[in-house]
């Protein structure tokens, strides 16, 4: 763990120095280890944890069974939870990659957005991570700066080119955790497809539909052929968000 050093400021003061950030931690050389244990390893086995028993099972005490190692000795290289699970994002987000050569300011963030849906319904326990979890770290940044990039290349004003790339992540983000959130609840069900969820849920829609107070709905369920189209349904969302962009924008 990166201890904090103090110093003497003015005045005899003494004052606490800022400890080293996890990054610049990971980023700096450092001497030889007194042992193999890093923060490389530390994260695929905390990844490897999450993606077959799920994000909960990821403790200090399981990490450390898994390494090998004294459930102390992970403490000597990451403060808590809250670092474990910005190394376990910072790993998987490193597969979030667009070619150099793709410069139109669509395509890159519709790029983005279709891997990170991919990227989370492969490791679900992403649907649940803290916010600033998800972007403060480097490969995070890095999604973040390219897309960025392109939008800023328009002449927009700072305001509008971050406004219009928190849309996108929003609805990215929003929507595949809502997609994890539906499978989740079906394999808690033992529901195998969408039609054995909605005869398992007839019932209630039935009533609810039998009260007319919901004609709308009633002629989706009645007409809609995609119900069950997750991959369609959510390229659609994203393309009416990057519409609205270009539309309000003009670009």
């Amino acid at each position: 763990m990166a201890v904090a050093k103090k110093k003497e400021g003015e005045g005899g003061e003494e004052t606490r120095a800022e400890a080293p950030s996890l990054w610049e931690r990971m980023e700096r050389p450092a001497p030889a280890p007194r042992t193999s244990l890093t923060l490389e390893r530390i994260a695929a086995a905390a990844v490897e944890i999450a993606d077959e028993e799920g994000g909960a099972a990821v403790t200090m005490r399981r990490l450390a069974t898994k390494l090998g190692v004294a459930p102390m000795a992970a403490y000597r290289h990451v403060n808590g939870k809250d670092d474990l699970w910005a190394l376990m994002i910072d790993r998987v987000s490193r597969e979030l990659t667009v070619p150099d050569g793709v410069t139109d300011w669509r395509q890159v963030l519709c790029s983005y957005a279709l891997q990170t849906r991919e990227l989370m319904l492969a490791h679900p326990w992403m649907a649940v991570m803290p916010t600033p979890v998800i972007m403060l770290t480097p490969s995070r940044m890095a999604v973040a700066e390219r897309q960025l990039a392109a939008l800023d290349v328009h002449g927009l004003d700072a305001d509008s080119v971050m406004a219009a790339f928190r849309a996108v992540t929003s609805f990215v983000h929003g929507a595949a955790q809502t997609e994890i959130a539906l499978r989740e609840y079906q394999e808690r069900h033992g529901w195998t497809s969408g039609d054995e969820t909605r005869q398992a849920l007839a019932p209630q829609m039935v009533y609810l539909m039998s009260t007319g107070r919901y004609p709308t709905y009633e002629q989706y369920a009645l007409s809609a052929s995609r119900k069950d189209d997750r991959a369609w349904e959510f390229l659609f969302g994203l393309d009416c968000v990057l519409d609205g962009i270009a539309q309000r924008l003009g670009i």
